[in-house]
């Protein structure tokens, strides 16, 4: 088959394939086939593409017809060399640590001596890590939760500031002051209406964390979710509940988590020790809450609710916390699990005066927590005054 007539007879394939070829075009491929050698098709395959396509969006036509029309020559113009047979080895990588230049190195010359494709395949825990439960946790999953609990932003409400704040919008009430001040550049014309609107400020956020015994599996967890609130934003207070109350907010302030964790962990005599849920809030609400600290904050208690103690007592005081907190929600570490029902006496005794029951057992759950509850979510509780358990979000 004479060049002449491959050209004429690929060309003729491309403009039944919508693809305009000038006659220009086809002249000069014809010449060109002339001086190539035939034999190689990448240079049949970039001569002809060089040549014949005039238009970007042509580029995929051309490749159809080009595999559809040498491929099916018997003139052997375009020899066909079928590559060589290839292994591939699949290797689970799962390392935390991106791989190095030096691994990619030694990986691609090792495929190029044995001829075998590797194929690397990473995986990333955090999303088995978001619904697994704190208590399950390994100490390599404990790590890696802290380093992912960084992540959580906890933007906190906001609240009525007395102050009122300057606007360029066309609402609020008029500021005179500011508007006077402006028509003293302007020879006394108040050319400028200045005025000004409620200011908002964000609501200061107390953080309660049970550290008992019976919340040891949750509260190596939950320690890192209490830094991570007083670490991101302004007019947080932290507190651990044991048999004694400790103030933390001056340890859990560092940006540091593991600083802050070290200096969290030194302060707190009572880690794992046992629980005086009721006597721990009536030491906050003597020394801090009713005395400013509670009033107007959110309340965040973080406990499985177990205390020895007296119902009575631990009703008392939830009433007076009630009284003074903005809202009052309770991170309940075990409401996840199947079948849970408040009975313990010191969960039942506190269950009335709660605005908002939630989980906190798996990363998902402090997400919900942080977004929904504590940075402005309206909660519609059900579990308000003695009705039934539960709780669900409005937005």
């Amino acid at each position: 088959m004479t060049p002449l007539k491959v050209a004429v007879d690929f060309v003729a394939a491309l403009r039944a394939a919508s693809v305009t070829v000038p006659l220009a075009s086809s002249r000069l491929f014809t010449q060109a086939l002339s001086e190539i050698n035939l034999a190689n098709p990448d240079e049949v395959f970039w001569t002809a593409r060089a040549v014949l396509v005039k238009r970007p969006e042509d580029f995929e036509v051309f490749d159809q017809v080009f595999v559809a029309y040498w491929g099916g020559l018997g003139g052997g113009l375009v020899w066909r060399t079928q590559p060589p047979p290839t292994s591939v080895t699949l290797a689970i990588d799962d390392s935390t640590q991106p791989p190095s230049p030096q691994a990619d190195t030694n990986n691609n010359n090792q495929e190029d001596e044995n001829n075998t494709e590797n194929i690397i395949v990473r995986y990333c825990a955090t999303e088995t890590l978001n619904k697994k439960d704190f208590a399950d946790y390994t100490e390599t999953e404990l790590s890696e939760c802290r380093s992912v609990m960084q992540s959580i932003t906890v933007l906190g409400a906001l609240r009525v500031s007395r102050r009122r704040v300057p606007t360029r919008k066309m609402r609020g009430n008029l500021d005179m002051r500011r508007t006077m001040q402006r028509a003293l550049r302007t020879a006394g014309e108040p050319l400028v209406v200045a005025r000004s609107v409620v200011g908002m400020k964000p609501r200061r956020l107390v953080l309660l964390l049970d550290v008992s015994g019976s919340m040891e599996p949750y509260a190596r967890v939950l320690i890192s979710f209490v830094h991570v609130c007083v670490a991101s934003r302004m007019r947080v207070e932290a507190f651990a509940l044991g048999t004694r109350l400790t103030r933390l907010t001056r340890e859990l302030s560092q940006r540091d988590p593991d600083r802050a964790l070290k200096a969290a962990a030194q302060s707190v005599d009572d880690w794992s020790g046992g629980t005086r849920l009721a006597e721990g809030l009536q030491r906050f609400n003597d020394e801090w809450g009713t005395r400013g600290m509670a009033r107007g904050a959110t309340v965040v208690i973080l406990s499985d609710g177990w205390d020895r103690g007296e119902p009575a007592l631990m009703q008392e005081q939830m009433q007076r916390l009630s009284r003074v907190a903005h809202r009052l929600v309770w991170v309940n570490p075990l409401k996840a699990s199947p079948g849970y029902a408040p009975l313990a006496q010191a969960m039942a005794a506190a269950l009335p005066y709660i605005d908002d029951f939630v989980e906190g057992h798996c990363l998902d759950s402090l997400r919900d927590l942080a977004k929904e509850v504590l940075s402005g979510g309206r909660a519609v509780p059900f579990a308000r005054r003695g009705h039934a358990v539960g709780v669900g979000f409005q937005r």
